[in-house]
């Protein structure tokens, strides 16, 4: 089991940045890929990055490519999601998630662990 609490959401002005943060915890040692989601109302929700175990893969949803990073720290079993350029479109409840796995998977339906979300919002 992993446990995965994210922070660092809040109220931004458009052409801002936030950093989010997503720290595991449980059974950590593993080969986790780890990912963020986010949900706005009314939508379903959308893959905004991943990140394999290593760190030497990554990949990013066509709409947050070239303004979002994401990065991750083994020692403090943490995921981070840099969000640069924000635009009010990037409003929604934002997820990270887990699942052993080698692999890059960019689906809500292949990560096993979630957290319960932070809330970003981003005002025009």
């Amino acid at each position: 089991q992993v446990q995965l609490v994210e922070s660092g959401g809040g109220l931004v002005q458009a052409g801002g940045s936030l950093r989010l943060s997503c720290v595991a915890s449980g059974r950590t040692g593993s080969t986790y890929a780890m990912g963020w989601f986010r949900q706005a109302p009314g939508k379903e929700r959308e893959f905004v990055a991943a990140i394999n175990w290593s760190g030497g893969s990554t990949n990013f949803g066509d709409l947050v490519k070239g303004r979002f990073t994401i990065s991750r720290d083994h020692a403090k079993s943490t995921v981070y999601l840099q969000m640069n350029s924000l635009k009010p479109d990037d409003t929604g409840v934002y997820y990270c998630a887990a699942v052993l796995t080698v692999g890059l998977p960019y689906t809500p339906g292949e990560y096993d662990y979630w957290g319960q979300g932070t809330q970003v919002t981003v005002s025009s």
